[in-house]
This record gives structure tokens, C-alpha cells and sequence, in this order.
């Protein structure tokens, strides 16, 4: 047991919670900088920088795609090591470890083959403006290209705080996102590249953090190995992985879908108006800051929670679910509050033309003001995923999106035109967030409880054996 593994076992809960978290939080905030950084460069080119932004706002789904695949590979393999380390089994820790490696390979390529063969079809399919498709054409082909980079260095990303690296996992975000903000104007402004600079950029940042982050695998501070012979796909290993997965799959697909479902209904309303495509582009941004670091808190706990499931340790479990919800709904009444109160300062970074300034500071509150339930829908569902909780995880999941979002959209935007786009968002979140943090608050304990039962028989059988095994004559 390396030493950040027993830390898992026997830290002490607030001081690991924060040695955990602010890593992954500080991850998140680092990804939110690639999708803000692009936006706030691409929205000052001259003549062009509104049917920029809303062509990222098109290719955002397409993004999304990749890191549900990414999600479903990674967040669902990295669990199950995180368990059998805890059940101390390293040797089938690193057979997960090496299946994911393969899938997020294989899906990769398909994945790249695809956006780049049908870039043009697939961002008018997702309702682009007709004035903006040559851009997000652009940008998705590039991007597709580079997507061997994108998917397998988000993939295997986890499996790095997997082992209680939080901090070396956190890094390879940074690493990124600081080559993408320097590289961003060099290629967009320098070399006149625009758009498709903005592409370059990502990409290329992206190619750095896999270097990072598969060199780790090489270094003897990693648990895990990249072995040739651990690579042979198996397939109870691969549905272990899927099946944990899916939800986190199905969480970032259908909020693929969703955008998809605002981009094509503002479209129609508004006759393809590029504005209220720029707007909601800035609107998704201010909910990225909300989502995104509670989506971090509960990635960081996710190798605690593994592995004390593991464990059966129902108490430590509890200790440290505690701590991490009250961190995390403080920090969703702060960030809720200052985006409600100021929702102009999103327009300013991103440099919005002044009447897209307009739809925004009109529309954000609305479109916000389900976001305080996100300490339960990111934080705690990330948790509720790191117990194994598949099913109900995926019901939840499922639940805000396809059951009231999606169908309300359509409704309310039938009704009120635009308006109903950008007031959906925030009625289904508040109305979900309901009903999960009722679900989970109710069944954790259950779920404790289970594990510390099935644990405790499982040492009373091997007790047993041990004892018939000494009691047994010699010579028999």
C-alpha cells in the first residue's frame, strides 16, 4: 500500500477532503478556462466575432460527445480499480486499467473518422446559423483530428486520482489550459487564423496534457502500469466499466443533447438570429462555473469513497460524504449568488456585441436559478456513482434532462418563443434537484449500511476457513 493509498484508509477527514478536492476543483476551473479562453478570443474577431461564438456554441455539443465517452470509460473504470485496490487485488486494478487504455483508443479514432468526414452535416443537423456554419465547420475538423489527444488524456485522468494523486491529476488540466491561453492569440490574431486557430490551440494543449499524463504511468509513484499483456480486452471487465460508467456517460450525453435541443429551438424561434445563439453560448459559460467545480468536488472524493466502500467502512464513509456536502452547497450559494446579482460580467469577458449583453443580463437569472441544486445533481451524484450505485445514478441522471428539460424546452418555447429556451434550463434544475437530493439522502445510508453487512460476512467466512484450514490435522 503506497503512501496516498493508506491516506484513503486512515487521514484524517477534513484535511483529506481539502487535500482531495482543491485539486480536482482547481482541474475543473482549469477546464472551464479552455471553453471561456476560446470564447473570450474568438468573440473580438473583426467582423466576425458573433458568428464565432455562436459556432462554439455549435461545436460545444460535439465536445461534449467526446467527454461522455471519455466519462464513460474513465469514470467508470477508474471506480472499479479504486475498489479492487481497496480490496486489495492491484493485479486486477491494472487489467482495468489497460481495458480503458484500449477503449478510449478504439473510440477515439472512430470518434475523429466521423466528426472529420461529416463536419458540415453534423453542425447544421445541430442547428448552427447559416451565417456561422463556415466557422464551426472549421473548428470541428480540426478538432476531430486531434481527438485521439482529447478523449484518451480526459479517459485516463482519472485514473490518476484514482491512486490519491489529486494534485499530479490537477496538473495535467493545468498544463493545457496554460499552453491553450498562450497558444489561443498566436494562432487566432498572429497567424490569422481565426476560428480554426482557436481549434489548433485546443488540440495542441490537449496532445500535452496526454504526454503528461501517460509519462505518469511510467513513473514509480503510479500503481497502475501500461502493460502490453493487461491490454487484452475482456467482457466482464469491459461491462465492470461500462456499467459504472453509463451514468456519467448518459449525464454528459444528455447534456449534449439538451444543448443540442436549445441550439435547433432558438434557431427556429428566432429565424436564425446568430445573437441569441452568442447568448446562450455566454449563459452555458456562467453555468460551467456553477457545474463544473461541484462536478470537481465529487471526482476528488470519488478514490475516498471507492475505496472505503471497498473497505465496508461505513463510518469513515459517512464522515467524509458529510464534510464534502457542506463544502459543496457552500460554494453553490456563493457562485449562485454573484451570477444572479451580476450576470453582465459573463458578457464582458466574452466581449459580447451590446445587444447580445442585453439578452444575457435579461435571461441569466432565469436560465440560473435552478444552479443551487447543483451541490446534490454534481457533487453528490459523482459520489453516488463511487459506491456503485449505477442504476439509480443513471434514473437521476436521466430524470433532469430527458423527463423535464428536454420536453419542457419544446413546450415552453411553442408557448413564449425564445424565452422558453433560456427559462427551461432553470425550472428543470430546480425541480430535479429536488427530487435527487431526496432520493440520495434517503438511500446513502442504506447503501452504507449493505456494504458494512456483506464486508463483515465475507471476514467471517475467510475466518472460518482460516480456522478449519488450522484445525485440520497434519497429514490429512
Amino acid at each position: 500500500m503506497n503512501h496516498a493509498t493508506e491516506q484513503l484508509e486512515k487521514g484524517k477527514i477534513w484535511p483529506l477532503v481539502f487535500k482531495l478536492t482543491i485539486p480536482a476543483v482547481i482541474a475543473q476551473l482549469i477546464t472551464f478556462l479552455y471553453n471561456i479562453v476560446d470564447r473570450m478570443y474568438v468573440a473580438q474577431i473583426d467582423g466576425a466575432g458573433m458568428d464565432a461564438l455562436a459556432a462554439l456554441g455549435i461545436v460545444l455539443p460535439i465536445t461534449l460527445i467526446m467527454q461522455a465517452f471519455a466519462n464513460l470509460i474513465g469514470l467508470g473504470g477508474a471506480p472499479r480499480a479504486s475498489m479492487k485496490l481497496g480490496e486489495n487485488d492491484p493485479h486486477e486494478a491494472n487489467r482495468i486499467f489497460n481495458t480503458a487504455f484500449v477503449l478510449l483508443t478504439a473510440v477515439a479514432i472512430a470518434i475523429g473518422i466521423v466528426g472529420f468526414c461529416m463536419a458540415k452535416q453534423i453542425v447544421v443537423l445541430f442547428g448552427c446559423p447559416e451565417s456561422a456554419v463556415e466557422y464551426a465547420t472549421s473548428y470541428l475538423r480540426i478538432y476531430s483530428v486531434g481527438s485521439i489527444f482529447v478523449l484518451t488524456a480526459q479517459g485516463l485522468n482519472p485514473f490518476i486520482t484514482a491512486q490519491g494523486y489529486s494534485l499530479i491529476a490537477m496538473l495535467s488540466v493545468l498544463i493545457g489550459a496554460v499552453a491553450n491561453i498562450a497558444l489561443d492569440p498566436l494562432f487566432i490574431f498572429g497567424l490569422g487564423m481565426g476560428v480554426r486557430g482557436a481549434s489548433l490551440a485546443t488540440v495542441i494543449s490537449q496532445a500535452l496534457s496526454f504526454v503528461w499524463i501517460v509519462g505518469f504511468f511510467f513513473t514509480r509513484k503510479s500503481t497502475f502500469r501500461l502493460r502490453i499483456g493487461d491490454m487484452r480486452p475482456h467482457a466482464r471487465r469491459v461491462w465492470a466499466i461500462v456499467a459504472l460508467g453509463f451514468t456519467p456517460f448518459v449525464m454528459t450525453l444528455t447534456e449534449c443533447a439538451v444543448q443540442i435541443v436549445f441550439n435547433v429551438n432558438l434557431n427556429q424561434a428566432t429565424g436564425g438570429d446568430r445573437d441569441y445563439v452568442a447568448a446562450l453560448t455566454i449563459m452555458l459559460s456562467a453555468l460551467q462555473l456553477i457545474s463544473l467545480p461541484l462536478n470537481g468536488l465529487g471526482y476528488g472524493m470519488q478514490p475516498f469513497v471507492s475505496y472505503n466502500y471497498g473497505k465496508g467502512n461505513a463510518a469513515r464513509l459517512k464522515q467524509g460524504i458529510r464534510a464534502v456536502t457542506v463544502v459543496a452547497f457552500a460554494f453553490a450559494i456563493v457562485v449562485w449568488t454573484v451570477s444572479l446579482a451580476a450576470p453582465q460580467v459573463y458578457a464582458y469577458l466574452c466581449s459580447a456585441s451590446d445587444r447580445v449583453r442585453g439578452i444575457v443580463v435579461a435571461y441569466t437569472p432565469f436560465f440560473l436559478m435552478g444552479s443551487i441544486m447543483f451541490f446534490v445533481q454534481m457533487t453528490l451524484q459523482n459520489i453516488n456513482v463511487a459506491l456503485g450505485q449505477a442504476r439509480s445514478a443513471l434514473l437521476l441522471a436521466v430524470l433532469r434532462k430527458v423527463v423535464i428539460l428536454i420536453p419542457l424546452c419544446f413546450a415552453l418555447t411553442h408557448v413564449y418563443g425564445y424565452r422558453g429556451v433560456y427559462w427551461s434550463e432553470g425550472i428543470a434544475d430546480l425541480a430535479a434537484g429536488i427530487v435527487t437530493a431526496v432520493v440520495i439522502f434517503a438511500t446513502f445510508p442504506r447503501v452504507f449500511r449493505r456494504r458494512a453487512e456483506q464486508v463483515e460476512r465475507q471476514r467471517a467466512a475467510q475466518d472460518r476457513d482460516a480456522s478449519a484450514r488450522d484445525d485440520k490435522p497434519i497429514g490429512d
